[in-house]
C-alpha cells in the first residue's frame, strides 16, 4: 500500500508529480471511470496526506497546490496514452496503462511514462514548436542568480513553455476529430479573428464535390467581399503539396476569387509555400493554427491568471 511517507517530495513536503503516478493508477484500476473531483479526494485519502498539505494554496491565490499536482500527473499520463478521457473531466485507465502498471506496480515512475511512444512523439512535436518560437533565442535554463535578477524573463519563458505544451495537446486532439469538425473549427477561428464583418455570414461548405472549398465567410451583408478557405486535417508527416495548392487556386478561380486561406493540422512543403505566396494564398500550418486558437480563445479556456507587480513610484511621490 502506498503511503505519503514513501513518496518522493519537494522541499515543502508536497509529493512530486511523478510520485503521484502509481497512486492515480492504483485508483483507476478500482473502477472504470473517475471524475476529476472524486479522484483528487481519493488520492489524498489513500495517502493519508497531512491536512496542511491537502489544504495548501499558492501564495498568489491561484488554487490548491496538491490538486494542481494531481492535474499535471493526469495530463502526463494521458499524453503517454496510459489513461484516457472518455468524457469531460472523467478519467479511465487504458489497456496499455493496465499492462504497464501490472508489470511495474509501485515502481511505476516517470522513466516508464516518458519512455512511451506517444509521450516521445508528443515531446518531439513540442521540441519542433519551441524551435519556431519567438523565444527560441532565450536560454533554456537560468542560473540561480538569473532567477533572482530576471523574473520577467523567467515568467515569460514559463508562460511560453506552458502555452506550447497546451497547443501541442490541442493539435493532437484536433487530429482525432472528424474532417467536418475541423472545417467548422477553422470557420469559427476566422470569425473570432474578426473576418466576419457586421451583417456578414460564415459557413462550412465542405462536402463531396465541393471543388476544394471547405468554408466561406462573407465580410458584408451583400457578400461582396468574401474569404474562401480549404481545411485539411492531416497527420504531422502528411505535408500539403504544391499540387494541392494549385488545385485550391483553381477552385478559387471558379468562385471568381483571387485569394484564399489554406489551413492544415500538418505543414506545407517548401514548393507549396512558394506557390501559395505567388497565388496570394495564405497558409496556416498546425503550429500557427493552435497558436491562433490560444490567442483568440477558441477551443480553450483561461485556467488562471497571474499578476506581476512593480512599485508605483507616482504613489510615493504623491504622499
Amino acid at each position: 500500500m502506498l503511503k505519503y511517507e514513501d513518496l518522493k517530495k519537494s522541499k515543502d513536503g508536497m509529493p512530486t508529480i511523478g510520485s503521484l503516478y502509481p497512486v492515480i493508477m492504483t485508483l483507476l484500476l478500482q473502477k472504470d471511470n473517475f471524475n476529476r473531483k472524486e479522484l483528487r479526494s481519493k488520492v489524498a485519502d489513500l495517502l493519508n496526506l497531512p491536512s496542511e498539505l491537502s489544504n495548501a494554496v499558492y501564495k498568489s491565490g491561484n488554487g490548491n497546490i496538491f490538486e494542481n499536482r494531481i492535474d499535471w500527473a493526469l495530463s502526463e499520463l494521458k499524453v503517454a496514452g496510459l489513461i484516457s478521457l472518455p468524457m469531460r473531466s472523467v478519467f479511465s485507465i487504458t489497456d496499455l496503462g493496465k499492462q504497464l502498471f501490472d508489470k511495474h506496480k509501485e515502481k511505476f515512475d516517470e522513466k516508464i511514462v516518458k519512455a512511451q511512444p506517444k509521450y516521445i512523439a508528443h515531446q518531439a512535436v513540442l521540441k519542433e514548436r519551441r524551435k519556431s518560437s519567438d523565444y527560441s533565442n532565450l536560454p533554456q535554463h537560468f542560473q540561480m542568480e538569473d532567477e533572482q535578477e530576471n523574473p520577467i524573463e523567467i515568467l515569460d519563458t514559463t508562460e511560453r513553455n506552458h502555452k506550447d505544451d497546451i497547443a501541442t495537446q490541442l493539435l493532437e486532439r484536433i487530429r482525432n476529430e472528424s474532417p467536418k469538425f475541423f472545417e467548422n473549427l477553422v470557420v469559427e477561428l476566422l470569425v473570432a479573428m474578426g473576418y466576419k464583418g457586421a451583417g456578414g455570414l460564415a459557413k462550412s461548405t465542405g462536402a463531396p464535390g465541393d471543388g476544394g472549398i471547405d468554408g466561406e465567410i462573407s465580410q458584408d451583408p451583400l457578400g461582396i467581399n468574401k474569404i474562401f478557405m480549404q481545411a485539411k486535417r492531416y497527420n504531422n508527416d502528411n505535408k500539403i503539396s504544391k499540387q494541392e495548392i494549385l488545385a485550391f487556386s483553381s477552385a478559387l478561380k471558379l468562385k471568381g476569387a483571387d485569394r484564399g486561406v489554406f489551413i492544415t493540422t500538418s505543414s506545407f512543403t517548401k514548393d507549396a509555400k512558394e506557390v501559395a505566396d505567388t497565388l496570394l494564398i495564405t497558409t496556416i500550418d498546425g503550429i500557427k493554427l493552435t497558436d491562433l486558437m490560444l490567442d483568440y480563445k477558441v477551443g480553450v479556456q483561461i485556467d488562471r491568471t497571474f499578476y506581476l507587480y512593480k512599485i508605483d513610484e507616482d504613489f510615493f511621490d504623491m504622499i
